[in-house]
């Protein structure tokens, strides 16, 4: 059975889903069609519902749980490791920061231009409940952000995956941890992506594709040289020591499965999304069993 199957060239989801597209592992009658898109781009492809299984933003998988199943393995959760706002210039950075320790970014609009990586990723999610009166957001490919902010397009930058540990060296200085402050808000490891498939599959193909997801996991973690080629076909210019952080940071015992604290986490995002007003609750059950 071939199904259609969405994930972003990122370190972390390369090493996760080697295994099972080039059939390193017994993938139980499953073939693979990959496209490999970024991380924004694969949440509008949920949106239209145009994969059977993909990768996406929490954030996005609030819309879309009319026709998506979270699986319970191939997640990116996790402490320390969420986005982060950044800015070229002392000026900016240290009113923002000023803004944040008066917190008048509650009470009065923010003037300054920031560069997203996409309206539906669960960074803009976290934005959005830190500075919720930031309206002036451009969305820009995650991998341009650091240098349109360097080149004086934006005044800030909402950085994602390996540029957390390239900012620093390129110049870039951090005005916020959106990961920290979520975590002194919810006490919870931050949700950022998962894996979902198509909700009309039923229940023993669901477990199947799951189970497939958590073997090439398992086997990522177990014959690393052998997965990082493919990790490394896809990185472009990123450096060997860049690649293993991110996929330290980013691939973690819940990307094996949720587990009862994982899937905590994720109710917790979906339970301040209904508080804040984004969404209305589904009564969908939004894991499988």
């Amino acid at each position: 059975m071939k199904l259609t199957l969405g994930f972003s060239p990122c370190p972390n989801d390369c090493f996760i889903f080697d295994a099972m597209v080039h059939k390193k592992i017994d993938t139980e009658g499953l073939d693979f069609d990959v496209a490999m898109e970024d991380v924004e781009a694969l949440n509008q492809r949920a949106i239209k519902s145009e994969l059977d299984i993909t990768k996406l933003s929490f954030h996005a998988f609030l819309y879309v749980q009319q026709n998506y199943i979270l699986l319970k393995s191939g997640s990116a959760l996790g402490f320390n490791c969420g986005p982060l706002l950044v800015g070229s210039s002392e000026f900016v950075v240290r009113r923002m920061q000023e803004q944040i320790k008066s917190n008048a970014q509650l009470r009065t609009p923010n003037s300054e231009h920031i560069a997203i990586p996409g309206k539906n990723t669960t960074a803009n999610f976290l934005l959005s409940l830190a500075f919720p009166n930031a309206k002036n957001k451009t969305e820009v490919l995650f991998s341009d952000i650091e240098q349109s902010v360097l080149d004086g397009k934006y005044d800030a930058g909402l950085i994602i995956h390996e540029s957390r540990f390239t900012y620093e060296q390129k110049g870039l200085k951090k005005i916020m941890d959106l990961g920290e402050f979520w975590e002194s808000l919810i006490h919870a490891p931050i949700p950022l992506g998962g894996i979902v498939a198509r909700r009309s599959f039923d229940n023993d193909l669901l477990q199947k594709i799951n189970r497939v997801i958590r073997k090439s996991v398992e086997y990522a973690f177990k014959n690393v040289p052998d997965v990082m080629p493919y990790v490394k076909q896809h990185a472009q210019e990123m450096s060997e020591e860049v690649m293993k952080k991110h996929i330290d940071l980013y691939v973690n015992e819940y990307s094996i499965n949720l587990g009862e604290t994982g899937i905590k986490a994720i109710q917790l995002l979906f339970n301040k999304a209904e508080e804040i007003g984004l969404v209305k609750n589904t009564g969908l059950s939004y894991v499988i069993e």
